[in-house]
């Protein structure tokens, strides 16, 4: 891993009064002139800091990981500071503490991932019938004896350092007549099947993420699913991810959702300066798990929300159950409600697989406006594509198709496409813009621009598009070159904004 890049402010250099562990990175400085090169991972603030301090290091101080002590008098723009970076406070008599065992969980790069759906195995214990769903699932419906038995594992090994925490989540459904035994075998590395220690959890340790610590050496992890009874058993996913504790998901302050199917939602707010608009970012596909453009919408200093998921291989596109769905419309809400915004103060947004998201929410914020890079809209039509014109390219639209329809044939394809368009048709565009970049020779969706404009009921609506040359993976450098370009002009001139880029 990366060290952890930590700054401290004050009148005594910390490094003189502190032992700081192995990987950080520590910076002292009693003053700043000038706005810092990079972004810290942690910052300790130790003194009053002036006017001018404060706007040097608001950019390049990320929410949820800026400190106070009790030293530190919170003048008025100290106060926005914190408000703005969701600042905590922090006695000094914690500090050693901290640094010895929480600072370890402010690690600058978060890793996410899906097990492979091919690295899945059925166990030769189990005899009976086995229904591979595509990527989605695989399903076993037999008689698993008394005690517990090997049914599915996992064929290849998870990496964990030393000092390192590894979050699991295993998304499952059974009949009542099941019962299982989630089984971790650690192994050390370098060796030839030396087993450090084995971890057997319930169902009731699995309703929580499985939170395994490597300790002082270099651990593989093998992971298998025991049964016993008799009855239905649908193993949909096996996740594994960085774990910072209570600190965040993916990044300090990312937010986690789970549904009664046990799919997760993932949801990262930032205050920025408080005033509108509130910019909200879906992420796209994408089989590393975890938030996408922090970045980007960090330098625009609005509040903003990033929204991403994991289902499926690379994202299930942010459709799914009525369950599932209202928790992204909840999501959106709570912020602005936290910021007191409107929808005309909101902008959402997204690039191929976001722009699904942007769309498709859209219906229910009316937002002031929404951006997309490389629209996607019938979904169903981005399947068939894969039968028709685009063999082997996107296999995951079949399975999206089965994940939400049951199945992957043309009349699913409809539905699908149905679901879509009758709640856009039926949402109130007449305060909304629709600006789109899309690509004129489109594999995944080829008619998506077009089909937004004659689906389009509302009067006053505003829209406008620009038209790349490519397939839908073609030229991304250039769909995101406009995209921030357009955020900046929506900014400027409907918010009085100026983006410095």
């Amino acid at each position: 891993m990366n060290k952890i890049s930590v700054l401290q402010l004050g009148t005594k250099n910390w490094s003189d009064i502190y032992k700081f562990p192995e990987g950080v990175e520590f910076h002292y400085k009693e003053a700043f002139k000038q706005t810092p090169e990079k972004m810290y991972d942690v910052v300790f603030i130790d003194r009053i800091l002036s006017e001018e301090e404060i706007k040097l290091l608001s950019p390049v101080t990320k929410a949820y990981t800026l400190f106070f002590t009790e030293q530190v008098t919170m003048t008025p723009a100290m106060e926005l500071y914190s408000k703005f970076c969701r600042g905590q406070n922090i006695l000094l008599e914690n500090i050693q503490q901290f640094l010895e065992e929480e600072l370890q969980l402010y690690f600058p790069k978060s890793y996410g991932e899906k097990y492979r759906h091919n690295a899945l195995a059925v166990s030769q214990n189990y005899q009976g019938d086995v229904v591979w769903n595509g990527n989605c699932d695989a399903c076993v419906n037999g008689i698993y004896g008394e005690n517990y038995t090997q049914v599915f594992y996992w064929r290849n090994n998870i990496p964990i350092y030393k000092g390192q925490l590894i979050d699991l989540w295993l998304e499952y459904e059974k009949d009542e007549s099941v019962s299982i035994l989630f089984k971790i075998t650690l192994l050390e590395q370098g060796t030839i099947g030396n087993i450090v220690r084995s971890q057997e959890f319930d169902e009731n340790q699995l309703k929580h993420l499985i939170t395994i610590e490597s300790g002082d050496k270099d651990l593989l992890l093998f992971v298998s699913v025991c049964a016993k009874g008799k009855g239905r058993l649908k193993i949909t996913a096996l996740h594994d991810r960085y774990s910072r504790k209570d600190k965040g998901y993916f990044i300090p302050g990312g937010e986690r959702y789970v549904t009664s199917k046990r799919e997760e939602l993932f949801c990262y707010f930032e205050p920025g300066d408080l005033k509108p608009p509130l910019n909200v970012y879906f992420s796209g596909y994408k089989t590393k798990e975890g938030f996408e453009g922090y970045y980007m919408m960090k330098k625009m200093g609005c509040p903003f929300l990033l929204i991403s998921e994991a289902r499926l291989e690379g994202g299930a596109f942010y459709m799914g159950t009525e369950e599932y769905e209202n928790m992204i419309v909840q999501c959106i809400r709570k912020y602005m409600k936290e910021l007191g915004f409107q929808s005309n103060q909101v902008i959402l947004s997204g690039m191929s697989m976001g722009t699904s998201g942007t769309l498709y929410y859209g219906c229910d914020i009316c937002p002031h406006a929404m951006i997309l890079g490389k629209p996607l809209a019938s979904l169903g039509d981005v399947a068939i594509n894969e039968k028709r014109f685009r063999p082997g390219g996107f296999p995951t639209s079949l399975d999206l198709l089965t994940y939400i329809c049951g199945s992957s044939n043309e009349d699913a394809a409809e539905k699908l496409n149905k679901k879509f368009w009758d709640k856009f048709g039926a949402a109130d565009w007449s305060n909304s813009k629709f600006i789109a970049a899309y690509m004129l020779e489109d594999d995944y969706d080829a008619t998506a621009y077009e089909s937004i404009i004659m689906n389009l009921q509302s009067a006053g609506v505003q829209i406008y598009g620009k038209g790349i040359h490519g397939r839908h993976n073609d030229n991304t450098g250039a769909i995101v070159s406009w995209f921030e370009s357009q955020y900046d002009k929506i900014l400027h001139e409907d918010f009085a904004r100026r983006i410095d880029r």
